[in-house]
């Protein structure tokens, strides 16, 4: 029996090869190295954010505990028991019109907060010229005192010590509003702020019944309470009070929930670049295999197993993913102290830059895994080479199968790396998909390979000698055709998926609105305004639609008798449930309605409440006609009955309620009023200054400013997107690189060869353009297909929006790829057509 070797043996060697340099190997470290700091970076930053929240909950909150009520105040015996437990700070918000004093001056939509005498309980506000808040509040012989946002004073063209008309009230601007400490966790905003003091807000005449006014209600608790027993006690003593309570533990869940989308997003791009590099990992260790053809003869002439010669080239494969692994790992725990200087500013919080060990780890263990599973079907084939074969060509690339042995790691390591993938996802589910489809996007390019392998060999021969040249390379034995199909075309698919995704998002917010979408929304119009609005409305000239409906606010408390939080409600339709929604109701059934199920009620209908819910949250709460609905109606829980379902389409920015009720009881709640209108944009800005002078309270919002914040918001996530996927794209190039020189050394054979065959080298040149341009075509055309379906099933199954192909994208994508492709495949072969015959031809 044949005595085993000492695994030190096969390092001693491995060592040795080493000292020579990295030749062979920048391709491999570089890859890796893109892919591990993709993927460290992308956790290190979100663990940092989160961290952040959680360091700074007390401030971004403005309390321990926060309680959230929309339309009305605690009631005194729970005010009475807040106030026994905690110290508490009221706060009121709401959305109105800030103006400057003077007739059809300029004025805008604003945030106005209306804070007391102990606000903020944490944190700090910052103002400039610095003063106490309180002080710059406070009545003086000026009238009431404000603060207000830098770019509310650059918009309405104030200065400290103007004038600021809010309402029926006039405030003098005491200093610029630099810093909010709670404004991180606030709900998308519409307007610049406006901080005034609480007792001031009687005097705006804004505080109408039914306005749309939200109180806030922040406790500081005594030192080492526990919140969540805490939280319990309340939701126990206070059943129905109808408050949204939030803790400093989760100061900002909404944050928190984006980052932990964009943060599984990201990562799964960023495992896609390490998969794309690792296609570069399996075509470097090719390549350094094959031009260590005389090496691994050598030793097997010199008696040396396989098993000594696998563990030789395996021991060097795992250094050099020790080192590149490490590179990436630094880099990527870099990330959020880099991130922590750009952010600041932005996020308006300080995320908490440090080495955060379990992204780091996870990015090593994604980088050793593809490492090994992409080298180990070259490795295993070396050793299993007979030495005459190796000498028989020495330009001729390893040939033979993997051992039984080599396979079953293969197997292990590749099912480990999807595991991990899975295991570690917040949304396993679409981890899997993401793992699946990549799958069959190797098996799907490997085909296409095959497939120009093959249909170029039956293909007539091309009278032209350069294109007959370079349709032959395609298929000639050691051709490079799948690697360079595979390398370049799984980066541009992730490129693609991106490109897509991000402008059918952005589409979906701007470009795709309806053309006859209205300009405004009038809001907090009170029932005894009602006539007088619409009359002045449709008196003014270019006006061509006026609709408006009465609006109440509410909140679904139980499902068929079922609280909310018993309930396995879909993420899609959560949002219905997290706070008070917007309600109305209708005799007649409105226009454009959809009925796709159930009927709609008479219009003299004065019966049991009934509702018309939207089909989608019936759908994910698998209710039918006859079921049952809890509301909570200002304080009062009113029970309805399911009477229809409605297919609502929100993307016309039309007057839209998930709950719509029929009248009778809902008709006789207090309630304001809500109203869109169509007009000409010449005539805006004067039916924008008509009714919000003739209405004070009367808040006007233009949808191309919303829409505008929103596209902001969604900028600053397609950088992110758009940074992550040209990592990809850089490792396809690398890959790309790797592929190309993966056939230098036979390149140069075939150069001299037909050099002294009397072939020119603008020809040589002209067929390796041709070459490289088929693949680089062949490449894109099936990034583009690949990368579209993947894309539409994101968007249409997983974002719930319409799907278009963007035409940009899908001819710039060729573009891209016959460019990369070119330039690679010029760089390689460029030393090739430079080879002197002589010097080759003396050695054979």
């Amino acid at each position: 029996m044949r005595q085993r070797l000492p695994f030190s043996l096969a390092l001693t060697y491995a060592f040795r090869e080493l000292r020579g340099g990295l030749k062979g190997f920048r391709i491999f470290i570089a890859c890796l190295f893109l892919g591990v700091a993709a993927i460290a970076a992308v956790g290190s930053i979100s663990a940092a954010i989160e961290q952040g929240l959680r360091n700074d909950g007390q401030n971004l909150l403005g309390g321990d505990i926060a309680l959230n009520l929309v339309h009305k105040k605690a009631t005194d015996a729970q005010l009475n028991w807040l106030k026994d437990k905690s110290k508490v700070s009221l706060v009121r918000e709401m959305r109105t019109m800030g103006k400057q004093n003077r007739d059809g001056g300029k004025r805008t939509l604003i945030e106005l907060r209306a804070v007391d005498q102990v606000y903020p309980l944490y944190g700090d506000v910052i103002t400039e010229p610095t003063l106490p808040l309180h002080q710059a509040l406070a009545k003086t012989d000026q009238g009431w005192g404000t603060v207000i946002a830098p770019n509310l004073m650059r918009k309405l063209s104030l200065q400290v010590g103007d004038q600021i008309i809010i309402g029926n009230g006039k405030y003098q601007i005491r200093a610029a509003l630099v810093k909010e400490p709670d404004l991180s966790t606030r709900a998308f905003t519409y307007g610049p702020t406006v901080m005034v003091s609480g007792e001031s807000l009687e005097g705006t005449g804004l505080i109408q019944p039914g306005s749309l006014v939200r109180y806030d209600y922040r406790l500081a608790l005594p030192q080492n309470t526990d919140l969540k027993a805490f939280q319990e006690n309340l939701t126990t003593t206070f059943p129905e009070a109808g408050w949204r309570i939030r803790s400093s533990e989760k100061a900002a869940p909404r944050i928190s929930q984006f980052i932990d989308v964009l943060d599984m997003y990201l990562t799964l791009i960023g495992l896609a670049a390490l998969l794309v590099g690792g296609v570069g990992i399996g075509n470097a260790v090719k390549s350094f295999m094959d031009s260590k053809v005389g090496v691994v003869a050598t030793l097997k002439c010199l008696g040396a197993p396989s098993r000594l010669i696998f563990q030789i080239y395996l021991a060097q494969i795992l250094v050099l993913t020790f080192f590149g692994t490490l590179a990436g790992l630094a880099a990527g725990a870099l990330a959020p102290y880099l991130a922590a200087e750009f952010a600041q500013g932005v996020l308006g919080w300080e995320i908490a830059a440090n080495l955060y060990i379990e992204p780091l780890a996870l990015a090593a263990s994604f980088g050793f895994l593809t490492a090994f599973t992409f080298s180990i079907w070259s490795l295993s084939k070396a050793g299993k080479t007979s030495p005459a074969r190796l000498f028989r060509d020495l330009t001729s690339p390893i040939t033979g199968r993997p051992t039984f042995k080599a396979m079953g790691a293969l197997s292990i390591s590749a099912v480990l790396l999807a595991l991990t993938a899975i295991a570690f996802a917040n949304n396993p589910k679409i981890a899997g998909f993401f793992i699946a489809g990549t799958i069959l996007t190797f098996i799907i390019y490997n085909l296409v390979g095959l497939c120009v392998t093959k249909l170029t060999k039956l293909l007539p021969r091309a009278t032209h000698p350069a294109l007959r040249t370079a349709v032959a390379n395609l298929h000639r034995p050691g051709a490079p055709t799948t690697s360079v199909i595979l390398s370049m075309g799984l980066g541009l698919t992730v490129l693609v998926i991106v490109a897509l995704l991000e402008g059918n998002v952005r589409q979906a917010v701007t470009q795709s609105l309806p053309e006859e979408a209205p300009g405004f929304y009038f809001i907090d119009i009170q029932p005894n305004q009602v006539e007088e609005f619409e009359k002045l409305v449709n008196a003014t000239e270019g006006v061509s639609e006026l609709r408006r409906v009465p609006m109440m606010r509410g909140r679904i408390t139980a499902v068929n008798g079922t609280p909310p939080s018993e309930l396995k409600i879909p993420p899609e339709i959560q949002w219905v449930f997290r706070s008070d929604r917007g309600l109305t109701w209708s005799a007649e059934m409105p226009r454009n309605t959809n009925i796709v199920a159930g009927e709609w009620w008479p219009e003299d209908y004065d019966g049991k409440p009934l509702v018309s819910l939207d089909q989608a949250v019936a759908k994910g709460l698998n209710l039918s006609l006859g079921d049952s609905l809890t509301i909570n109606l200002l304080g009062r829980p009113i029970d309805v009955e399911i009477a229809n379902l409605r297919k609502i389409e929100w993307g016309g920015l039309e007057i839209n309620f998930v709950m719509v009720f029929s009248p009778g009881l809902m008709s006789r709640a207090p309630q304001t009023h809500i109203a869109t209108v169509k007009a000409a944009p010449e005539i805006e800005d004067n039916l924008e200054i008509a009714v919000t002078d003739t209405f004070a309270n009367v808040s006007s919002i233009r949808v191309k400013e919303a829409l505008q914040a929103a596209t902001d918001l969604l900028s600053h996530v397609a950088i992110a997107l758009s940074v992550i996927a040209s990592v990809a794209l850089l490792a396809g190039t690398l890959v790309l690189g790797g592929a190309v020189a993966a056939g230098h050394k036979r390149r140069v054979y075939d150069s001299i060869i037909l050099k002294v065959l009397g072939a020119s080298r603008r020809s040589l040149a002209a067929t390796f353009f041709l070459e490289f341009g088929m693949l680089g075509l062949i490449s894109a055309l099936v990034a583009t297909v690949i990368g579209s379906t993947a894309s539409w099933a994101i968007t249409v199954y997983i974002l719930k929006l319409e799907f278009s192909l963007i035409t940009e994208v899908v001819l710039l994508t060729p573009a891209i790829a016959l460019i990369a492709t070119l330039i690679c495949g010029y760089a390689g072969t460029w030393s090739a057509l430079r080879q002197r015959p002589a010097s080759l031809l003396r050695n054979e």
